[in-house]
């Protein structure tokens, strides 16, 4: 898959909406992080129970769905991954993302069930990605099921705002060649130029929020990560 097919850009940052803030304003406070996010540059954006749950998701969706909307919005529901796609679909996602789609993390038949009944929904399918025990096999077979299972691979490094170490990425990357390869965790202004130089594209959640996920996105933060981002593209 070409991550241009979704995104207009090519190693696109996508930024995480965690639902965090007072019950009351979930849905106000993720659509102005939506819009920081557009006004800022960044490509696409994964709305996700970080904070919140599915119902919270699906209000936020709802009322994203809207041509006031240019950002490709993706979908993560961490308690019930195989509701993404669904999701996805009804209020016009273009991606999901799975933490792990290894082989003993996943019902591969309700999956592949779900594939073929969403064809259109991309999916971002996590390998060796932060907290999932390993399933013992190689590199080369963790990755080739990855392949065959998802449309883009993400990894990270040990946990959320972590950084992905250099190497494991360049290892990723010299077995997948043109298989899309996203950072999925920890990348901040110091490193995203060297981590881009290697991945296809990087989701940003923490370094937005100065590591704390419950705090509103910080404007200076996005705008500074997306100035080195915008040099690497030229």
């Amino acid at each position: 898959m070409d991550l241009r097919k979704i995104f207009q850009n090519q190693r696109p940052i996508i930024g995480m909406i965690h639902l965090a803030g007072k019950i009351n304003n979930v849905v106000e406070r993720a659509l102005e992080e939506l819009r920081l996010y557009e006004e800022e540059g960044v490509d696409g954006a994964i709305i996700e129970d970080y904070h919140g749950n599915e119902d919270d998701i699906e209000r936020v969706l709802k009322a994203s769905n809207s041509p006031n909307f240019k950002i490709v919005r993706g979908v993560n529901v961490l308690a019930n991954p195989y509701s993404s796609f669904n999701l996805a679909q009804k209020y016009g996602a273009r991606f999901i993302q799975f933490d792990s789609v290894q082989s003993n993390n996943l019902d591969t038949k309700l999956y592949e069930r779900l594939r073929e009944h969403y064809p259109e929904i991309v999916v971002f399918g996590g390998i060796r990605f932060k907290y999932i025990m390993p399933t013992g096999k190689s590199l080369e077979e963790d990755i080739d099921f990855g392949i065959r299972h998802c449309d883009a691979i993400v990894t990270t490094g040990e946990g959320t705002g972590i950084e992905t170490p250099l190497q494991k990425l360049k290892d990723f990357k010299s077995v997948l060649r043109n298989f899309p390869l996203v950072v999925g965790a920890g990348v901040n202004i110091n490193n995203v130029y060297h981590q881009l130089k290697i991945a296809d594209g990087a989701i940003v959640g923490s370094y937005f929020k100065n590591g704390d996920t419950q705090r509103k996105i910080i404007r200076e933060n996005v705008k500074g990560l997306m100035e080195i981002v915008h040099k690497i593209k030229k």
